[in-house]
């Protein structure tokens, strides 16, 4: 038997006649009315100058008296057939042995419904008006009933979303090829296809104000600090109540210290790293709309850190990590030291050497600091372009850039060759940090370290150090120290600082720093 010959678009006469007075409900709480005309009247207010919000009405019954109403956002969907109808009375036909299907009833269906359920895809029984608008813009078909103050919402959000792809932002010669993307349902697939556990919990939030954008949190129980997840919590129910477009929304929304140049939580578009994250008793929030993971808290060892060290043998691993830190010093004090040491402690340079400085300075007509301010500024401008410029030209356009200024710079007497090169190396140095977080906050520092080397020399130099060095000491992340495992000093953790132990030690004590079950107390 046909079911799609039991309901059709339009009756040969006209409408179902809606009532000449209708009292909408408030703003509040807004039950769903019996009649279907005052429903759709409160949907059409509300969704008013909405164009992609489609009315389908539809009716079924022996002769085609009873009413229900089909209402979806048409740029959320791409199923034009919206065969949700059929399905219901499918259902209710082949679950009553018998049925007459030419005499399907209202209370029938209700009946079954609210006893059954539908089995087409998943369904969500709607008693609120509000709801239901919400659910329309979340990408549901809601199907109103006429004399039953209920609805059914079917997921049906069929939005296209780019492909898995492999990380563009951490790439890596060994190890997982597969970058998160911007759908979140995809996202928890593929933490879930690797943490196959139980205790991966995962809650769903959605923000408030206009957005509605849903939020998902997720952390390993037993494997998480139960103090740094309460703090987590409570903070970020305070932050949803704000607008929320991306992850980096809530980032500064929960952090401790602001105004700290120093990123106090990591972010990956990798699922490897999400889940050693995981397992190391962390927390990440991701965000429809954004293939960024934020993970929480943050360390500042773990800046230093890449998924690929586990891929590799631990020897390799330790000296990449030994080079990463040797560049982080670089990129934060190499100008600065150059400026200090060369307008107030020339004494120190070896008497080759600073002939050879001397010559390359003939000429021009900047004191150190003017002439490093400039490179660096430029060095900065031509960074940004790169980053902006499309992808075929960006590369090509930084190389050349920084080519033919540099030289002509020298050509110029505007800077000296030495400069140049401290310049570029502290460039380089930068780009060497597995984290752009953390590569933005020696931007930050970089100059006030130059002014103050300018100063007083050697002594400004070492009195900023002390000071960056107070500031880490007293930062904090989600409550956690942010020096952890140095200050405070936790010997266990050391073995996956900035040396890695093998593998087969810290198997042995896992990478987590919480054993599985020991806050289960």
């Amino acid at each position: 038997m046909d079911i799609l010959k039991l309901f059709r678009k339009s009756k040969s006469s006209s409408a179902a006649p809606a009532s000449n007075t209708i009292v909408l409900p408030s703003s509040g709480e807004s039950p769903l009315a019996l009649t279907l005309a005052e429903n759709r009247k409160w949907v059409e207010q509300q969704l008013a100058n909405c164009s992609d919000i489609c009315y389908l009405p539809r009716y079924f019954g022996a002769d085609l008296q009873y009413g229900a109403l089909v209402v979806y956002c048409d740029s959320l969907i791409n199923d034009k057939e919206l065969i949700f109808l059929k399905d219901v009375l499918q259902d209710l036909v082949f679950q009553e042995a018998g049925f007459d299907a030419a005499n399907i009833d209202l209370k029938s269906l209700i009946s079954f419904v609210e006893n059954h359920g539908v089995s087409s895809g998943n369904v969500t029984i709607i008693d609120q008006l509000p709801i239901a608008v919400q659910n329309i813009l979340l990408g549901q078909v809601v199907i109103f009933f006429d004399q039953w103050n209920k609805a059914l919402g079917f997921n049906a959000l069929t939005l296209e979303t780019r492909q898995i792809s492999e990380p563009s932002n951490e790439p890596v010669v060994r190890g997982p090829q597969e970058a998160t993307v911007e759908s979140l349902r995809i996202n928890l697939g593929l933490l879930r296809n690797r943490l196959r556990s139980a205790n991966f919990k995962i809650e769903k939030f959605f923000a408030s104000g206009e957005t509605k954008t849903e939020i998902a949190i997720g952390y390993l129980d037993g494997f998480v600090n139960p103090k740094t997840l309460t703090e987590f919590k409570k903070r970020f129910d305070k932050a949803i109540q704000e607008e929320i477009l991306e992850v980096a929304y809530i980032e500064e929304l929960i952090e401790d210290s602001t105004y700290s140049p120093f990123p106090q939580y990591r972010h990956t578009e990798r699922t490897d790293t999400a889940v050693a994250a995981l397992l190391d008793g962390k927390i990440i929030v991701i965000t429809c709309g954004s293939p960024s993971i934020m993970i929480c808290p943050g360390l500042f060892i773990e800046f230093f850190q890449s998924s690929e060290d586990y891929y590799i043998r631990s020897l390799y691993s330790s000296l990449i990590r030994l080079l990463r830190v040797t560049a982080f010093i670089m990129a934060l004090t190499l100008p600065s030291l150059y400026i200090a040491i060369s307008t107030f402690h020339s004494e120190l340079i070896p008497t080759v050497l600073l002939l050879a400085i001397l010559d390359t300075r003939e000429g021009i007509p900047f004191p150190a600091f003017i002439e490093a301010l400039l490179m660096e500024f430029f060095f900065e401008i031509m960074r940004e372009a790169g980053i902006r410029l499309p992808k075929p030209v960006g590369s090509a356009v930084s190389i050349v850039g920084a080519l033919v200024i540099g030289q002509a710079a020298i050509e110029a007497k505007i800077a000296s060759p030495i400069m140049v090169i401290i310049v570029a190396l502290t460039g380089i140095a930068s780009f060497s940090l597995p984290n752009y977080n953390m590569a933005i906050s020696l931007r930050i520092l970089r100059f006030p370290l130059m002014i103050l080397a300018a100063t007083i020399g050697g002594f400004g130099f070492m009195i900023g150090f002390l000071f960056i060095f107070l500031h880490l000491v007293s930062l904090r992340s989600l409550g956690q120290h942010y020096l952890t495992p140095w200050a405070p000093l936790k010997m266990s953790q050391l073995k996956d600082g900035i040396i890695r132990a093998p593998l087969k030690f810290l198997l042995r004590s896992p990478r987590n720093r919480h054993r599985p079950n020991s806050y289960k107390k």
